[in-house]
C-alpha cells in the first residue's frame, strides 16, 4: 500500500499540479505532448477536466492533503464556470484555450464524468452545490435513456436533438450504443450511490448491470461487445482487453452498493469470467495488449490497459482467492515501473509500441490522457487492499 501512495504522491499528482495548472487562462491546460512539450494553446477536454476533478477529489479525501484539495476546488470552478450549459443543461465536449466553447454536442459519456467528478468532490468536501449537480446529472443521464429499447444513447446536440455523427473519437464505430458509454455511467452511478440512496437511482443502477449481463458480456467468451444498434444488435467483432478488465471490477463494485446479496454473487462469479477473458491478452513480460478484431491484434501495451490489469486481477484475487491473479497484478505493476512511468518528468508514457519501443506520438496529458486510470489504480489499493 506505501508503494502505491509513494508511485500516486511522487509520479502521477506532481505532474498535474506542476505542469498542467493554466495560471493565465484558468483551469488546466489542454495539452502536454508525448515529447513533455506543452501547447498552452491546446483546446480543453470536457473528459480531462471532470477525471481531473475526480482524481484530486478522491485524493484529497483519501490522504487530506490540502494542496489536492486546492487543485480539485480549481477544477469544479473551471467546470462550473465554463464547461456547464447554462442553457440547455448539461456540459460541453469541448472549449477553446480560453474557456469558450467550440464543440457544444452532448456526449452521454461526459455528463457520467461530469457526474462522477460532482460525487467524488462532494465525498470529499460535504460541498452542497458538487452534491446537486450530481443528483442534477443523474436525472439529465435518464433523459439519455431509450424507455424502448434499453440502454443510454450515445449523444445528442447541444440542445439535446438527435446528431447524425455520435463518435466519441475517430476510432470509434458510429453506433447508438456502446459498451464504453455504458460502463461510464455505470461508475459515476456507483459513486452517487454512496451518497444518495435515492430509489430512482437503485432502479437505474439495477437497470444497468441487466445490460451488462444481458447484452453486453457476450455469453459464449465473456469479453464485452464494444458498439451496438438501437435493437441492441451487434455492431462490431473486435475485443478490447483494457476495457473486459476494467468492467470486471466496476461491475462487482456497481452491485456492491445494492443490498442484493444473490445479486452480488452472481456479478461475482461473472466478473471472475470477465477477469480471465481479458486475461487472454497477458503478454510473457506481464503487460496487457490492447485488443483483438479476429486475426489481428493490436499489440500495443497503452497506459490505461496496465493500469486497469493491476486493479481488475486485485479485485479477481480478493474474490477468488486465486494467487494466478495477484500474481498478474505484480508482473503488471512491474511492466508499468520498468516500461511506461517516465521517472525524468513524471506521470507516464503514453504506451510502448508492439516493438517495445517508446510511443512518443501520444500525448502525455491531453483529451484522453488523463490522471483518472493510474491515479485511481493507486487508491483503488490504498483504499482496499490494506495489505
Amino acid at each position: 500500500m506505501q508503494h502505491f501512495q509513494q508511485l500516486l504522491e511522487e509520479n502521477i499528482l506532481p505532474f498535474w499540479i506542476n505542469q498542467m495548472q493554466d495560471h493565465e487562462h484558468g483551469g488546466f491546460y489542454g495539452r502536454i505532448d508525448g515529447n513533455n512539450q506543452l501547447h498552452a494553446q491546446a483546446n480543453k477536454g470536457s473528459v480531462l477536466n471532470a477525471r481531473i476533478l475526480w482524481t484530486f477529489s478522491a485524493a484529497y479525501r483519501l490522504l487530506k492533503n490540502p494542496v489536492y484539495l486546492a487543485v480539485a476546488q480549481r477544477a469544479f470552478d473551471y467546470i462550473t464556470a465554463h464547461f456547464i450549459d447554462e442553457t440547455y443543461g448539461g456540459i460541453y465536449w469541448e472549449l477553446d484555450y480560453q474557456g469558450r466553447p467550440v464543440n457544444t454536442k452532448k456526449q452521454t459519456y461526459a455528463q457520467g464524468f461530469a457526474l462522477y467528478g460532482f460525487s467524488e468532490f462532494y465525498r470529499a468536501t460535504g460541498n452542497e452545490q458538487a452534491l446537486e449537480l450530481a443528483k442534477q446529472f443523474f436525472f439529465l443521464l435518464e433523459k439519455c435513456h431509450d424507455d424502448a429499447l434499453g440502454g443510454y444513447l450515445e449523444a445528442y446536440t447541444r440542445d439535446w436533438q438527435a446528431i447524425e455523427d455520435v463518435r466519441l473519437s475517430d476510432k470509434d464505430a458510429n453506433e447508438k450504443k456502446t459498451m464504453n458509454t455504458h460502463l461510464h455511467v455505470l461508475e459515476p452511478y456507483t459513486n452517487l450511490l454512496r451518497i444518495w440512496k435515492d430509489e430512482r437511482l437503485i432502479q437505474a443502477q439495477r437497470r444497468l448491470i441487466g445490460l451488462f449481463t444481458d447484452h453486453i458480456v457476450n455469453s459464449q467468451t465473456h469479453h464485452l461487445d464494444l458498439f451496438f444498434d438501437e435493437e441492441w444488435n451487434l455492431k462490431s467483432s473486435a475485443v478490447s482487453y483494457g476495457h473486459d478488465i476494467e468492467a470486471s471490477w466496476l461491475l462487482f463494485e456497481a452491485a456492491e452498493t445494492l443490498d442484493d446479496p444473490q445479486l452480488l454473487e452472481k456479478i461475482k462469479s461473472l466478473s471472475l469470467q470477465i477477469a480471465d477473458a481479458a486475461d487472454e491478452g497477458l503478454q510473457t513480460d506481464g503487460s496487457m495488449i490492447y485488443e483483438k478484431d479476429g486475426d489481428h491484434a493490436d499489440r500495443d501495451r497503452h497506459w490505461w490497459v496496465q493500469a486497469e490489469s493491476v486493479v481488475g486481477n486485485l479485485y479477481a484475487y480478493r474474490n477468488s482467492g486465486n494467487l494466478k491473479y495477484k500474481e498478474n497484478a505484480e508482473q503488471a505493476l512491474q511492466y508499468i515501473e520498468n516500461q511506461l512511468l517516465d521517472k525524468e518528468n513524471g506521470e507516464w508514457h503514453w504506451s510502448r509500441k508492439a516493438d517495445g519501443s517508446l510511443n512518443r506520438i501520444d500525448d502525455k496529458a491531453g483529451f484522453w490522457k488523463c490522471p483518472y486510470h493510474n491515479g485511481r489504480m493507486c487508491m483503488e489499493i490504498i483504499e482496499h487492499f490494506k495489505s
